[in-house]
């Protein structure tokens, strides 16, 4: 009986060091890039008055057409102490809020390896149309973009509530509360 018990008790061992593994992990956001705004990539922009004749009058047009799309790669930093395992992240179930807006959600589902002793890099892509958030003419609507970049003349509330699912000897495992990751972007 002795034995049974020991064989039953030893997986969920295991299971709970990688739950206490992971929870050694800090995540936090890092950066935003790659962000484009109807179709104008924004990286190399400074701000609005940097915009080429072409690329404002792109965003004008897609204002005038309401609809003003913004992709972005949202970066959190994964950071794994050196007397950690080695943890994998199986998904990443997210919500983006911007300027306390909860905005658009969506799911990582790559596996990243979170090596020991190593911080990792963990891209999100995000897809949303901003003005189904937020109100503005091209002007205020790029300096928003370009703050969520890092470069605007206004800071901008960042936070992206991120539920992770780890993998275990016993199988996955889901976060039962989500991170809250969170920072100001822009204002120079």
């Amino acid at each position: 009986m002795g034995c049974l018990l020991i064989l039953l008790v030893l997986p969920s061992c295991a299971a709970l060091q990688s739950l206490t593994a992971l929870s050694q992990v800090r995540f936090e956001l890092d950066r935003v890039s790659e962000l484009h705004l109807a179709g104008v990539r924004l990286d190399d922009v400074r701000s609005y008055e940097d915009l080429s004749v072409l690329d404002a009058a792109r965003i004008g047009s897609a204002l005038v057409n309401r609809t003003l799309p913004l992709d972005a790669i949202v970066h959190v930093g994964a950071n794994n102490p050196g007397d950690n395992p080695e943890a994998r992240l199986l998904a990443l179930d997210w919500t983006l809020f911007l300027r306390d807006r909860e905005t658009v959600s969506g799911v990582l589902d790559d596996e990243v390896v979170l090596p020991s002793g190593q911080r990792t890099d963990v891209p999100v892509g995000v897809r949303m149309d901003l003005l189904e958030f937020f109100d503005g003419g091209t002007r205020e609507l790029v300096d928003l973009a370009l703050a969520l970049g890092g470069v605007g003349q206004e800071p901008v509330d960042v936070r992206l509530e991120a539920l992770p699912t780890i993998q275990t000897r016993l199988g996955p495992i889901r976060y039962s509360e989500p991170l809250v990751l969170s920072g100001r972007a822009g204002g120079r």
